[in-house]
């Protein structure tokens, strides 16, 4: 779960940034490598079943595994957040707002302890365990994104914010009914904005990119839509559909408003 700071914050990782020291401990399991610390030493077993839960979701959505192993680290605070970013970033006074839980790319998940979300957190509650779920979905299809994109770590794109944000959120399951309604309710209102560019701006940024998403699955079909995955510009992404961006926000109006 991002906003546009932390996407392209997440954007500048170099591949080979993080390093685990020796307060790390490691698991190799068949899709990632899980690091975790000795203060999740009794909840490495639940938060394994949560990842193996989204890799299998991730999985079935496209009917295709993973191109590549990944790492997943989990912190046990935010503290080991920030210090990992910071490092990352070559920004040493980087400290992550409190929405921020969990960023992933092509080759790394980080995320901070879930049973630490109550205190560490001003968004999210591990013990709404659907809603947990699903973030962890959402950032295993950035994973799955990144490994057949033509950036993989979203650091070269153009204007597809509201494509890579709005596939995790809809594919996820992120893109609820009340999102969906409140989509409606601004395009009743004529409150919407006229350019996808804008789609991963504002409260309704989730419902409106994911709803465009969702559009092109129902509408172009799930083997399209994987075949975008690969696109890095929006120009592209446009081609590929064949049609205009302007074609595309009509025809995604009428889907909206049926």
């Amino acid at each position: 779960m991002r906003t546009r700071n932390l996407f392209i914050a997440v954007a500048i990782i170099s591949v080979f940034a993080f390093k685990p020291t020796k307060n790390w401990f490691s698991e190799k399991h068949t899709t990632y490598t899980f690091f975790y610390t000795s203060a999740d030493q009794k909840n490495k077993k639940e938060y394994v079943g949560v990842l193996d839960n989204g890799v299998k979701f991730v999985k079935t959505f496209f009917d295709e595994p993973f191109k590549k192993e990944f790492t997943v680290y989990v912190h046990p605070d935010r503290r080991s957040l920030d210090t990992t970013w910071q490092r990352d970033f070559k920004m040493p006074e980087f400290r992550s707002e409190c929405w921020m839980v969990a960023s992933g790319m092509a080759t790394k998940l980080d995320i901070i302890s879930p049973v630490t979300w109550d205190k560490e957190s001003c968004e999210h509650k591990y013990s709404e365990k659907i809603k947990t779920q699903e973030l962890i979905n959402h950032e295993l299809f950035h994973v799955f994104h990144g490994q057949l994109n033509a950036s993989p770590d979203f650091s070269d794109v153009d204007n597809i914010d509201w494509f890579v944000e709005g596939l995790a959120a809809y594919a996820s399951g992120q893109c609820d009914s009340l999102r969906m309604a409140q989509v409606k309710k601004a395009l009743d209102e004529n409150k919407v904005p006229t350019t996808l560019d804008k789609f991963w701006t504002g409260k309704l940024k989730y419902g409106l990119s994911g709803s465009v998403v969702k559009y092109i699955d129902v509408t172009y079909g799930r083997k399209k839509l994987r075949s975008l995955l690969g696109f890095n510009k929006k120009q592209q992404i446009l081609k590929e559909l064949s049609c205009s961006e302007e074609e595309l926000l009509m025809k995604w109006k009428e889907f909206m408003l049926k």
